[in-house]
Formats: C-alpha cells, sequence, structure tokens
C-alpha cells in the first residue's frame, strides 16, 4: 500500500504545501496508517470525508480526530435506535404495567371492527350463530349475525321465519313481533310485488336472493347486560333467473339494534333501520342471470365474531 494513496506524499501534505497561505509544515508528525477499510469514509452528519489529512484538512487531525468522530457516529446511532425502539413500544404493547392485557378494551375504543382476541362461537340455534361474549365485540358480533338472519330469505317463508324470530329476539319481545312479521311476509301483495308465489318461494327457473352483507358494527351504548349497536351493511335482493322482472339489486343500509343479556346471551328487544350510507356505484357491467344464481347458490354466508 503505498503512503500517498490518500492525500499523502512523501511525508506532505498533497492538497497543502507549507508555503500554501495558510498553510502549515507537518513533515516531522508521525502518521499511523490503518489497514485498509477500517477508517470510516464519512465524517458526523453524513458527510464525505475531504482528501488530505484525517480531520478535514485541520492542523494535526490525525488519528485522534478520527476516533472523535467515530464516538460521535455511535452516540448518533445509539441515540437513533433508542428513540426507534421508544416509537415503535408506542404503537405496539398494549398491555398495562403489572402484566394485565387490556387488548379487548382497547379494540373496542380505537378500532370498532377489530379483531378482540377473543374465540368465534361455535354454538347455533336454529341456524343462527349462538353463545357469544357477555361484552362489547359479543354484542357487536351478535347484531351482525342477528342483521344476517333477519335479512335472509329465510324471512319468507312461515316455518324458518317463526324460528327465526324466536331465536333472535328476547321471549317477551318475540310473541308480539311474531304477528306482526307474519302480517308483512304473508301479505299476497307484497309477495306479488316482489315476484315470489303465495307461499314465499321463487317462481319455477327463478332463484330467490335475500342476502344481508356487514361492512362493520360500532356499539352505541353498552351498559354490562344491555347495549345499543349499529350495523352497516349492503343487502342483494331479487330474482335470479333468465327473464326475471326484479333482478337482484344492491342497497345500503344501516340498522342499530337494542339488545339485552339473557340467559347467557344477546338478544333483541328491538331495533330500527334508516338508509345509507351509500357509496358510489362503480361503472362495471351487470352479471347474467345465470352467473347471479350460481354465486348465490355456490357461495355461503360467514357467521360474525370478532
Amino acid at each position: 500500500m503505498s503512503l500517498g494513496d490518500d492525500g499523502y506524499g512523501n511525508g506532505q501534505d498533497s492538497g497543502r504545501s507549507a508555503g500554501d497561505p495558510g498553510g502549515y509544515d507537518d513533515r516531522h508528525l508521525t502518521r499511523t496508517r490503518l489497514p485498509e477499510g477500517e477508517g470510516d469514509s464519512y465524517g458526523p452528519y453524513g458527510q464525505p470525508r475531504r482528501g488530505g489529512r484525517p480531520g478535514g484538512g485541520r492542523p494535526g487531525g490525525g488519528r485522534p480526530g478520527m476516533s472523535s468522530r467515530n464516538l460521535m457516529t455511535v452516540v448518533g446511532v445509539v441515540v437513533l435506535l433508542l428513540a426507534a425502539i421508544a416509537f415503535a413500544n408506542r404503537g405496539g404493547d398494549d398491555s398495562s404495567s403489572d402484566g394485565s392485557d387490556t387488548s379487548t378494551d382497547k379494540a373496542a375504543s380505537s378500532g370498532p371492527t377489530a379483531a378482540s382476541g377473543t374465540k368465534p362461537v361455535t354454538g347455533k340455534t336454529g341456524g343462527i350463530a349462538s353463545g357469544f361474549a357477555h361484552s362489547e365485540q359479543g354484542a357487536q358480533s351478535a347484531a351482525a349475525n342477528f342483521a344476517v338472519a333477519l335479512g335472509g330469505d329465510g324471512m319468507f317463508k312461515a316455518d324458518s321465519r317463526r324460528e327465526i324470530v324466536s331465536t333472535v329476539y328476547a321471549p317477551d319481545v318475540a310473541a308480539a313481533r311474531q304477528g306482526d312479521l307474519d302480517k308483512v311476509y304473508s301479505d299476497q301483495g307484497f309477495l306479488k310485488k316482489i315476484g315470489l308465489e303465495s307461499n314465499g318461494s321463487a317462481p319455477k327457473d327463478m332463484v330467490f336472493v335475500s342476502r344481508t352483507n356487514p361492512a362493520g358494527a360500532k356499539t352505541v351504548k353498552y351498559e354490562g347486560d344491555t347495549a345499543s349497536v349499529a350495523v352497516w351493511y349492503s343487502s342483494l335482493f331479487g330474482l335470479a333467473g333468465e327473464g326475471s322482472k326484479n333482478p337482484v339489486v344492491e342497497s345500503w343500509y344501516t340498522n342499530t339494534f337494542d339488545l339485552r343479556w339473557i340467559d347467557g346471551d344477546w338478544k333483541v328487544t328491538g331495533f330500527t333501520q334508516k338508509d345509507g350510507p351509500t357509496p358510489v356505484g362503480r361503472d362495471q357491467a351487470a352479471s347474467s342471470a345465470k352467473d347471479m344464481s350460481d354465486a348465490v347458490q355456490g357461495f355461503g354466508g360467514f357467521t360474525y365474531a370478532r
């Protein structure tokens, strides 16, 4: 390795000479060469080192200057690492200082539809999910599943409608609601208007579609054994088939359910419905009647749980 490959030659600084204005004579200084690659090629703040003596051309700027810069660089890296760790911890573990897990409560307040960590329900009553958690998240899951059941095609058949109502509603409310709903869903004028037969079934070669697809839920009010939960959802409704006069269309609604904790599960005591919020429809070509029919029959629904 030559002594001149970093700006030194014959014991003199190649960037300056003793005769330069403001120059200095360092011919009697002793220089120690480090192995190739051991010195850093960048000074503090990421600035490239200049040619000439280590230390940026300062008088006496040999290895002591290099060590000072290395120390500043190391300190800077340590500070950045500590800052990064602190920032990561802010958005990471939500556990309290005593080690208890409060992630469920955090999820409820910061993200209405965030995962709670509670295991999903495994039970079913009348084909409807049951056994929800006695919590805000449990109430939201129950409301989402109740919206699916009450907006499904099962409500248009007398037997399945009675089973749905008795499963979803509180016992003291179910009897009254049953009578009201029977009148609505058995009304011949209503059934004819939407293209169904008098018993609520679809005409031959047609597939009746009535499906609710929750997009999200939020707690409006929660007081332990009672809750009010809003469910925002899209609804597919109509008859799929060649020549249908009531093709399947999409609509958007928000149902707000009043719930009560009864005998180890959430039950509906009442609900209200309003239109929207409704997004702008995308410019997509409508699928054929066959494609829609195949999709409805081939894609099952979901059990909603958090």
